[in-house]
């Protein structure tokens, strides 16, 4: 392997151990790098040496003679960081080398190893890695499995270790079974909040229009008071709103029992409206404004209701900065934090 260097620049000083394979091969080390590095190799090395002359060797075993090689030498770096030319040197020794920074409690090397293997991920090796992760205790690497299964199954069903998995380790398949489950649970929970929020969204359009329509006192002439006129504002929603008030106008079923479905929806942006509204009651000229203003002083809403009414104000709010292109000292003080603690990350 071409990794060796790094080993070989030790060699000035003569090896006082031994590193026994499963192959019967053997590396000579050194005893003070590997202890220094690894605390369980630190108390294999003490029993060792306790013997009355004999030679200091320690057996690592369970993987390859490669595997092995490549381990020493990352201990004798010690750099806490591989760089590009030695991951492609370890190339699929990864996995192993993940088991073995784990067994000898080696974090740094666990950390690359387990980056390197999620890097290298594939459907058809995702069963494995993921009991490899469980095993080793790597989180990350279990998260980046259970990931590309729920979006893969299809391929992961056709892989061996699935196959070995629903013949002989019940408990896997149930495990990676209840991940898929969660995952497709989580995408529905986080499809149902998007078109909350676009809801939320579109009724804050809806009453910056009631406004753009019916303006304050002090405020200019309606750039949207003719229907049939083109309206400036960015998402503007003032040309349906003044359909939809013209039916309730001149609707009779509106008083009707049952009544009618547009009016219906009508009245309650009216009501959402008067709760949101920040303006006095005679400098508002929404209608039916200040009666469901008093209204709403006289009875106390429902929770629903209040939820609702934050979530609007909250959208309204966000879309109105979204038009002005402000963003708040606060919001850009809290987004370069965040870039700095990604920097320092990477």
């Amino acid at each position: 392997m071409t990794i060796c260097a790094g080993v070989d620049s030790y060699r000035a000083s003569p090896a006082d151990m031994r590193v026994v394979t499963s192959d019967g091969q053997s590396i000579a080390a050194h005893s003070y790098i590997l202890a220094s590095a690894s605390p369980v190799l630190e108390r294999m090395i003490d029993r060792a040496q306790r013997g009355w002359g004999a030679e200091c060797t320690i057996p690592v075993l369970g993987v390859s003679f490669d595997a092995v090689h490549a381990f020493i030498h990352f201990l004798y770096s010690s750099k806490s960081k591989v760089v590009p030319a030695e991951e492609e040197a370890v190339g699929a020794n990864w996995t192993q080398l993940l088991a073995l920074a784990h067994a000898y409690r080696v974090g740094w090397l666990k950390r690359a190893a387990e980056a390197a293997v999620s890097a290298r991920l594939t459907p058809e090796r995702a069963v494995d890695m993921l009991k490899l992760a469980r095993l080793c205790d790597a989180p990350r690497l279990y998260m980046r499995c259970a990931r590309l299964a729920a979006k893969e199954f299809a391929a992961v069903e056709q892989s061996d270790g699935w196959r070995f998995a629903r013949r002989h380790d019940a408990a896997l398949e149930l495990e990676l079974l209840t991940l898929l489950e969660d995952a497709d649970q989580r995408n529905e929970r986080w499809a149902r909040e998007r078109a909350a929020q676009e809801a939320c969204r579109q009724l804050g359009q809806a009453m910056a229009s009631l406004e753009h329509i019916f303006p304050g006192e002090s405020g200019a002439k309606a750039a949207c008071a003719d229907a049939d006129a083109p309206c400036a504002r960015a998402g503007c929603t003032c040309r349906g709103l003044q359909v939809l008030m013209r039916h309730f106008a001149t609707c009779a079923r509106k008083m009707a029992p049952g009544g009618c479905a547009r009016c219906k929806r009508m009245l309650q942006l009216f009501r959402l409206h008067a709760s949101v509204c920040d303006r006095p009651d005679r400098a508002c000229r929404v209608p039916l404004c200040s009666h469901f203003k008093a209204k709403s002083q006289m009875g106390k809403a429902d929770k629903t209701w209040r939820l609702l009414v934050k979530k609007v104000t909250r959208a309204k709010v966000m879309s109105s900065m979204a038009e002005r292109k402000v963003v708040p000292e606060v919001v850009a003080e809290s987004w370069a934090r965040y870039n700095r603690r990604g920097a320092k990350l990477r």
